[in-house]
């Protein structure tokens, strides 16, 4: 079984910046992709940003230039930095791990999900 961790998060004035962190712990050989999506009360979930184990990053049109996502390997660790924020990011924030295992020499990836952590931007 896999664990994600998330912490940060919390309520900040419109303009201001917070930052959140995810740490992956249990069984897995390694971890593939790793992201943070949000969900909004009455709206469906939807991909932040993303992150490949190599470092490759993708982000929503709506975040690009204020967010930035990282990931530290040796920590199993994703961090989301998210600047000059918006009400409208205001939502739950998800941390989401591509994690594979291996079994009798057969390789599994699976997703895992956080929590959740509530962010909150007021205006």
């Amino acid at each position: 079984q896999v664990q994600l961790v998330e912490s940060g998060g919390g309520l900040v004035q419109a303009g201001g910046s917070l930052a959140l962190s995810c740490t992956a712990s249990g069984n897995f050989f390694s971890i593939n992709a790793m992201g943070w999506y949000r969900q909004a009360p009455g709206k469906q979930r939807e991909l932040v940003a993303g992150i490949t184990s190599g470092g490759t990053t993708n982000y929503s049109d709506s975040v690009k230039g204020r967010f930035t996502i990282s990931r530290d390997n040796a920590k199993n660790t994703v961090y989301l930095q998210m600047n000059s924020l918006k009400p409208e990011d205001t939502a739950v924030y998800y941390c989401n791990a591509d994690c594979r295992s291996v079994l009798a020499g057969l390789t599994y990836d699976h997703d895992y999900w956080g929590q959740g952590t509530q962010v909150t931007v007021s205006s």
